[in-house]
């Protein structure tokens, strides 16, 4: 099979995630067959973006076409373990958006029916896999430019934008708790830059300090990780200011033995146009790199991945072990007294 062959589907458009999913195979070359969507105002705008493909009214119908071999989702994160496990039995492989669940006991259920099935089960952690500077800054890493990295800070602020959410985006068991939703992505990329293959939640808080009429609603959460050889803070929060023209100033900050580098990966509010800036610090001097015209592999990588069984795209036990850490985060948070009366 090469990976033009590959046909893929899509069952749950609910996040807007879903575009940089769908964008991803396409520009690596597969073929998009068809779409699954409930709610007929999500369907119509993403059935004219993507004229190729077909709606069809009943998931089932993309599961039981043994010509697909890939099904990709965005749902309400409450379903995105139901739907990749019954992917998975189906014979296909599975990319979600984050969070690829919303509890440990479907982390559990997935990874058994994943090692029972063999099939890939691949979490779109858009703040890695769509973000240039981001795979720079791996790159650099990898290359030894700032020594080995023994600290990691992730931030993740994002707008609120509450007029216009749907209703399920403030229901604590729909969305999972606001570590889960978002410090996923900063979970991963602590692991992917620090190279640890296990790590440790020492902290973690919850809550809701600004949103009261939205009790289900968590607008700030942090937490701590320490692995063998380093440690990392993460703060996500639903509190970018109007004044910003993007959605937030994602940031994560690297200090190395020999160097530290700094992502702004969506603005630089210093002035510069444009996103993926790189900010690298060594024993030569300051630099600013721009990342813009990086490649970006996990596309074609994950294609690579469904015609040679192979992890190159992001290895599955990396995959689940950011969403383990997430989860227990959470739970943490959750048994906190500011977490109280937030889930």
């Amino acid at each position: 099979m090469s990976a033009s062959g590959v046909r893929f589907a899509v069952i749950g458009i609910n996040h807007n995630h879903i575009f940089g999913q769908v964008d991803a195979l396409l520009g690596a070359g597969a073929e998009f067959v068809s779409f699954f969507a409930e709610e007929d105002d999500l369907a119509a705008p993403f059935a004219e973006r993507y004229p190729q493909t077909r709606r069809v009214h009943d998931a089932r119908q993309i599961l039981e076409d043994d010509s697909i071999a890939v099904v990709v989702s965005a749902a309400i994160p409450r379903d995105r373990a139901r739907i990749g496990l019954a992917a998975m039995r189906h014979g296909k492989d599975y990319m979600v958006d984050k969070p690829g669940m919303i509890t440990l006991e479907e982390l559990a259920e997935v990874q058994r029916v994943q090692k029972e099935t063999g099939r890939i089960y691949s979490i779109f952690y858009s703040e890695h896999f769509s973000s240039r500077v981001t795979d720079k800054a791996g790159e650099l890493v990898r290359s030894g430019a700032i020594g080995q990295v023994v600290n990691t800070l992730g931030l993740g602020p994002h707008r609120l934008n509450a007029p216009i959410r749907p209703s399920w985006f403030f229901e604590r068991e729909a969305y999972g708790g606001i570590l889960t939703d978002i410090a996923s992505h900063q979970c991963e990329q602590f692991l992917f830059f620090t190279g640890a293959k296990d790590a440790e939640v020492t902290y973690a808080l919850v809550a809701n300090r600004a949103n009261q009429q939205t009790p289900g609603l968590q607008d700030f959460g942090e937490m701590t990780l320490k692995s063998e050889n380093a440690t990392g803070y993460i703060r996500v929060d639903w509190f970018t200011p109007d004044g910003l023209p993007i959605w937030g100033d994602g940031r994560v900050m690297l200090v190395g033995t020999e160097g530290t580098i700094e992502m702004r990966k969506y603005i630089d509010v210093a002035g510069r146009e444009g996103k993926d800036h790189l900010f690298l610090v060594d024993k030569t001097g300051m630099r600013h790199l721009d990342c813009s015209n990086e490649e970006l592999a996990y596309g074609r990588n994950f294609l690579n991945d469904v015609r040679d069984r192979t992890e190159t795209a992001m290895g599955q036990e990396h995959c689940f072990k950011a969403m383990d850490l997430v989860l227990k985060a959470q739970a943490m948070g959750e048994a906190t007294p500011a977490g109280q009366g937030a889930r």
